[in-house]
Formats: C-alpha cells, structure tokens, sequence
C-alpha cells in the first residue's frame, strides 16, 4: 500500500496521539504536527475519502482497519528507522524522530528495506556478543 508523504505524517501524528488519548481532536493533530486546523480538515477528508479513517472524523479521529492496517506498515518501517538515527547516530529523541519521518516519507521504499534488514544484523551482532 503506497502513501503520499502527508499521509504519512499523518497517520504516524494519529497513531502517536492515540496512544496516549483516546479522542483525538483536529486541534490536536495541528499541534502535533505544527499545521493550521484547515490543513488537518483537508487531509483528514483526503485520508477518508482513502477509507483510511472513518468519515466523523469532526468528533474524534478514528483509524478504519486499513488505516490501522497503514499505519502498522509504516511503523514497521519506522521503528528501525528511527532505532538507526537515535541508537546509531545517537541523534536525541525528537530530532531522530524526525529524521526518521523524513526518512521514511522521502526516500523510497527499497532504500528504508535496505536499512532495516542492516539495523536489524547489526542489533542480532550486538545482542550474540552480549550473550557470550
């Protein structure tokens, strides 16, 4: 499933907020992400119209199963992503956050394949010489 880059900054802002409230607000995505409230009503009928959050999103923003199904690819992506920005690089918390957004809405996907499956070797190696 291919997302455009806004998309997925928004589905990850979603996600993240959901996790630690149970109604999201369009005033809170806006904060999340520092846009205005109409460019969250725009994408959010952009991200309903994809069937990817339910149509009342003017209430509290809710993902449908193919939006939660979305976010769970981005996110398999992005946790390595990030894990090489702030473990590896040991860029602090937010700014590897972002790099890893970045990373992940800009370059494509092969390339975000690519660092994960190196990430993931590099901790498997790390984690043998602990063991011994």
């Amino acid at each position: 499933m291919k997302h455009c880059a806004g998309q997925i900054k928004y589905l990850v802002a979603i996600k993240e907020l959901s996790d630690n409230d149970e109604y999201i607000k369009c005033v809170s995505i806006a904060r999340h992400l520092g846009v205005s409230r109409p460019s969250v009503s725009k994408m959010l009928r952009c991200l309903a119209n994809s069937g990817l959050v339910y149509e009342d999103f003017c209430n509290s923003v809710v993902l449908t199963p193919e939006g939660e199904e979305a976010v769970n690819e981005i996110f398999a992506s992005f946790n390595e992503v990030y894990i090489f920005f702030h473990k590896f690089l040991k860029l602090p918390h937010e700014e590897a956050h972002a790099q890893a957004l970045t990373f992940i809405t800009d370059f494509p996907a092969d390339t975000c394949e690519r660092l994960k499956h190196i990430v993931k070797r590099t901790i498997k190696k790390e984690q043998g010489k602990t063991a011994k």
